[in-house]
């Protein structure tokens, strides 16, 4: 190795160990409150924020026609699978809430307060929008689960100053999708969001938080999933007479999971990567127990 490229390398060693620090120390809570970071961060949502609600009115609701204010009763829609996304979205927000206040140094009362309920806050904002558009309605089963969402955030962090129980998501491609690509999704990263065949959604329980005297890894969980297959359509019926009814059925699940939030390390950095990837659940071997009355083993379930 001549000398030059000894000369780079040593720069390149240099030069990404000082940014590792930099990022390090930036994604790093503050002890104490740091109000140029809750200003940056309460600027940030609500510019995100508005600029979201605004895309929305401007793109999702353009093509339908306007109507009165309205309700609906979407209940049974969906095999109930759109309401599980609902609490699900609803906790992830308030998780990510919560904890960018608590970077910022916000105390834990105001975390909850301003930041665990940004879920519901959004989301229901976007249910007054559908409130005023002909094509949906306003839902109080989706206002619904959008509060147990939140509430199962503020109500673990009030009784047990952690998440022991996580709300999280996996998805599968299903042949669904190609038969009605206008309501499921034409490509893969709409799919993720609207075939709800392909959704399967967990509780995730820490062991080790409910079970600290058996000395298990404090990564472990135990995952019980909830997913619906055989939809076209929002109800089990022919739409235009072009789909006929579905062999549906519910899906429930059995399975192990890794809370990558208690995976040991001091890196700030790794921390955050894990929080963001927290979301999924890690594909392990899988029970599955289906209305059809079919036990079926998976060895990695998506």
């Amino acid at each position: 190795m001549n000398n030059k490229l000894k000369f780079f390398l040593l720069l390149l060693f240099i030069s990404t160990s000082t940014f590792g620090q930099h990022l390090n120390t930036f994604l790093k809570p503050s002890d104490t409150l740091n109000t140029k970071r809750r200003d940056a961060v309460v600027v940030s949502e609500v510019v995100i924020g508005a600029s979201a609600l605004i895309g929305l009115n401007a793109l999702w609701y353009k093509d339908y026609d306007r109507s009165k204010f309205h309700t609906i009763n979407d209940l049974n829609e969906w095999m109930q699978m759109d309401k599980v996304g609902h609490a699900f979205s609803s906790y992830q927000l308030a998780r990510v809430g919560a904890d960018v206040l608590n970077w910022s140094g916000v105390g834990k009362k105001d975390q909850l307060i301003y930041g665990a309920t940004l879920g519901f806050t959004f989301l229901s904002a976007v249910e007054i929008f559908d409130g005023f558009s002909q094509e949906w309605g306003f839902s109080w089963s989706d206002i619904g689960a959008n509060a147990f969402g939140t509430g199962l955030y503020i109500g673990q962090e009030l009784l047990w100053k952690e998440q022991r129980i996580q709300l999280k998501y996996s998805f599968h491609k299903t042949p669904f999708a190609a038969e009605r690509p206008e309501k499921l999704g034409d490509s893969f990263l709409e799919q993720m969001f609207k075939d709800y065949n392909g959704h399967t959604y967990w509780l995730s329980a820490n062991l080790d938080a409910f079970f600290k005297e058996a000395n298990l890894p404090k990564w472990l969980n135990i995952a019980i999933g909830y997913s619906a297959n055989g939809m076209l359509t929002g109800e089990n019926e022919a739409v235009n007479n072009m789909f006929t009814s579905q062999d549906r059925y519910r899906q429930f699940y059995l399975s192990f999971d890794v809370n990558l939030s208690n995976i040991n390390t001091k890196s700030s950095v790794l921390k955050t990567i894990f929080s963001v990837l927290n979301v999924i659940k890690i594909p392990l071997p899988t029970i599955e127990f289906n209305s059809k009355n079919k036990a079926v083993f998976h060895l990695l379930l998506h």
